[in-house]
């Protein structure tokens, strides 16, 4: 019996450590626009919203192959949808290396990269992981999904020395060479397909589809923070590194500021993981919000560079707490039978809304030269999803039972 569970104790260790390393290259990956935005419209005379289209076409078709992606994984082999995306995304990212047109960003990183990396995202690694730590899913989803974070801070600052030395189409050719290494990793590592548990603590009995779930007020206050989150992390993550240099930033120290995020969001994930496996989702994702409307106030008061730098890292801290939170509220509320679909639409919702906030930041720059408006919008939208989120409940929706296996 103990080498039993010594077996699947390593096995499990072996998941999470696979999760952590896809994020860690797709989710690094996913910032790669953001860091090269000045120098290709610079090179190619184009308008920041040129490529904020690419973005907003990135964010919509990813979101859709989240949702894809999430119900494949309840319904067929986990590690098929795992190695097929690895292989577009190294497809989509590797070409944007060769890219000489507006129409070659929407076409390789807005549909191809976008196809490829929803299938290799939160949604399938956050399934995997739940179903590998049913007990702490909260912690062990932070852990993972901290691989995004790591990856925002080392690769972007690998990727920005890159930049420097020897140009913008070498970041894209590094991303689709790292994304091919992965393949490996996946095949030692991921199952082919892996039940869900039978049971554990404070999991719905019985489970909810996504009609169903519909029908509940907690659905929908989901969906609306998840849009309103998408919206803020989104805008934010793309243009950053460009409003830092507008500001006086220099453009080497801009870059490593969003690395610099990548660190204040790995010790914000964590820590909220840990903080939701003890008190549930809800009081993590409120503070999380909490601190970005402080985050938002700050920009809007003074946009000097120790500010730029301030607002930053402190919005950093709550890029990714929304992510395993997103697993535990679905788990909590909904049950684990859908857990994937029901995931995947809200994480859906969340990168649609996102790609809208890209999109708007790099419209409203290009009419007004600053990012002013958008940031009182952001300000007004983190204060309702402060809101929303104190209005969600922990307690069961109607119809669903929840057991305890402790």
């Amino acid at each position: 019996m103990d080498d039993v569970k010594s077996t699947l104790r390593s096995n499990a260790a072996l998941v999470l450590a696979a999760g952590f390393l896809l994020l860690f290259v797709s989710g690094g990956a996913r910032f790669a626009i953001g860091l090269t935005l000045k120098p290709m419209v610079e090179e190619f005379g184009w308008g920041r919203s040129e490529l904020g289209s690419a973005v907003g076409v990135f964010q919509i078709v990813s979101a859709i192959s989240m949702f894809v992606s999430g119900r494949l994984v309840d319904r067929i082999s986990l590690r098929a949808v795992l190695q097929v995306g690895i292989v577009v995304s190294a497809i989509g990212i590797g070409l944007m290396s060769q890219l000489s047109a507006p129409w070659h960003a929407l076409l390789l990183y807005g549909v191809v990269f976008a196809i490829g990396n929803g299938m290799v995202s939160m949604t399938p690694v956050g399934v995997m992981v739940t179903r590998a730590f049913p007990g702490r899913a909260g912690l062990a989803n932070a852990i993972a999904m901290s691989g995004m974070s790591v990856g925002q801070l080392i690769m972007v600052a690998v990727l920005a020395a890159v930049l420097a030395g020897i140009g913008w189409r070498s970041v894209f050719l590094f991303l689709g060479i790292a994304h091919l290494l992965l393949l490996p990793i996946v095949l030692a590592s991921v199952p082919d397909r892996q039940a869900a548990p039978v049971g554990h603590a404070a999991a719905p009995a019985q489970s909810l589809g996504p009609r169903a779930a519909a029908r509940t007020r907690q659905f929908w206050l989901l969906l609306v923070i998840y849009a309103i989150c998408g919206f803020n992390d989104f805008f934010v993550a793309t243009h950053v590194v460009a409003f830092a240099q507008d500001r006086g930033v220099d453009a080497y120290l801009a870059g490593n500021l969003l690395a610099l995020m990548g660190l204040t969001g790995l010790l914000g994930v964590v820590a909220a993981g840990a903080w939701s496996d003890r008190s549930g989702p809800v009081w993590a994702t409120a503070a999380a919000f909490a601190a970005r409307v402080a985050a938002f106030a700050l920009i809007a008061l003074d946009q000097s560079p120790v500010s730029v730098a301030l607002f930053a890292l402190l919005f950093g801290a709550t890029f990714l707490v929304t992510a395993p939170m997103t697993l535990l509220f679905v788990r909590e509320s909904f049950g684990t039978r859908h857990l994937g679909t029901l995931t995947g639409l809200i994480t859906m919702v969340h990168h649609i809304c996102g790609g809208f906030g890209a999109y708007l930041g790099a419209s409203v720059f290009d009419r007004t030269g600053r990012y002013d408006l958008v940031f009182a919008l952001m300000l007004a939208s983190s204060i309702v999803a402060l809101c929303l989120t104190l209005l969600l409940r922990r307690t069961p929706v109607a119809g669903v039972q929840f057991v305890n296996s402790e």
